[in-house]
């Protein structure tokens, strides 16, 4: 295909496609799946060979936010039975960060439900973050506590936080009809001051929330636009209990699509495969693997996500290798915290929060079937006395 070679191209330069090249890597027929799969899979490798980067995610506070994110289990209103607890004492946290260091994790995601953090909650965090990297050497740790105010970021940075995650999730146009405690601009906002303080910005999307093809590579270029070194790429877990509960629009061919296209648009920034990857990619997750470069290991926020030596496994049969804390993730051209030149190459919380007329979804993105049996609320882990899966 004519498109897929120009994509390459384009890929290999870091030159941006146009907005058509991108819709029409979601149009794509399924009888040409396997050739955008190769076709992003030639970028991803340029820029990233066979790696894999693992990242494990410990939630700090579960459930308790006062936020309306329409997505989220731990939203205001939600009648999710997940688990539910105030802090976690450093102690715990490291201890928990620990099980997914010895999984292969490199990056270690500390995540706190909430609007934002307070001052004190700064103070606890740091500590935390100071607590897990005296324990573990080379880990990276990234921070991941909602809006943060003036301020936050620098000290966050000085306490030895190497990243700070705050997704846009969806496109301006349609945030309003997802979440309306808080603004699209918001969380710009924040993602900027992590950026200003020095800190690795990630921040990604949420598909599958009834958004439309161009409500999909609007949100892609509005990452490449704030240029985060890393992009998450989570496919919305639809728990009973939230608004968008029965939102079952994604197969596993329509993941493997936005992957792509979030790699054609991102050419040199880790993308991440995030949360509900079990639940929509299924059998399919290896081939992710072609198109994106980092991966959660184990389990989610509220979640369960798949056996964390299932997780290795898998990407050691489909021939790729877990980064070590030895390796750079990144591109030597875009530096140790990414490069922030205004607008250039997209690259690497609020946790996986997410936006009024009800979103219109695409005739061609219904009529998948719910899959609730592979949506498991986590039981283990932090927060409770077993074994985390890592």
């Amino acid at each position: 295909m004519d498109l897929l070679n120009t994509l390459v191209d384009k890929g290999l330069r870091r030159e941006l496609p146009t907005r058509d090249e991108a819709l029409a890597v979601l149009a794509t027929s399924d009888d040409d799946l396997l050739d955008v799969v190769a076709a992003a899979g030639k970028v991803r490798r340029h820029w990233f060979g066979r790696r894999v980067k693992l990242n494990y995610l410990v939630n700090l506070k579960s459930g308790l936010c006062p936020e309306d994110c329409s997505y989220c289990s731990q939203r205001l209103g939600s009648t999710a039975g997940i688990l539910k607890y105030t802090w976690l004492k450093p102690d715990q946290a490291s201890d928990a960060a620990a099980a997914g260091v010895a999984g292969g994790a490199k990056r270690v995601c500390l995540v706190a439900s909430g609007r934002g953090p307070t001052d004190k909650d700064v103070d606890r965090v740091s500590e935390t973050i100071k607590a897990i990297k005296d324990s573990n050497e080379g880990v990276e740790v990234c921070a991941c506590l909602g809006l943060l105010s003036d301020g936050q970021a620098e000290r966050l940075r000085e306490a030895g936080a190497d990243a700070y995650n705050h997704n846009l999730n969806t496109s301006e146009a349609t945030y309003g009809e997802i979440t309306t405690t808080h603004t699209y601009e918001d969380r710009v906002d924040t993602v900027q001051k992590a950026h200003a303080a020095g800190l690795s910005a990630c921040s990604g999307l949420i598909a599958g929330m009834g958004e439309t093809d161009e409500d999909l590579v609007d949100v892609v270029y509005s990452l490449r636009e704030l240029d985060p070194d890393s992009v998450p790429v989570n496919f919305l877990i639809p728990f009973e209990g939230t608004p968008l509960g029965k939102e079952w629009n994604l197969t596993p061919q329509r993941c493997l699509r936005i992957l792509a296209m979030t790699r054609f648009v991102c050419p040199d920034v880790e993308v991440r495969i995030a949360g509900g990857r079990e639940v929509h990619l299924r059998t399919m997750q290896p081939l992710a693997l072609h198109l994106a470069n980092s991966i959660f290991l184990g389990d989610y926020l509220t979640s369960e996500g798949q056996a964390g030596k299932a997780d290795l496994e898998m990407i050691a049969d489909a021939g790729f290798e877990v980064e070590g804390t030895d390796q750079v993730t990144l591109p030597e051209h875009r530096g140790a915290g990414g490069c922030h030149d205004g607008g250039g190459v997209c690259g690497s919380g609020g946790g996986a929060c997410g936006s009024g007329e009800e979103p219109q979804v695409a005739d061609s993105h219904t009529g998948t079937d719910a899959r609730t049996d592979l949506v498991a609320v986590r039981r283990r882990g932090a927060g409770t006395d077993l074994a985390p899966n890592a």
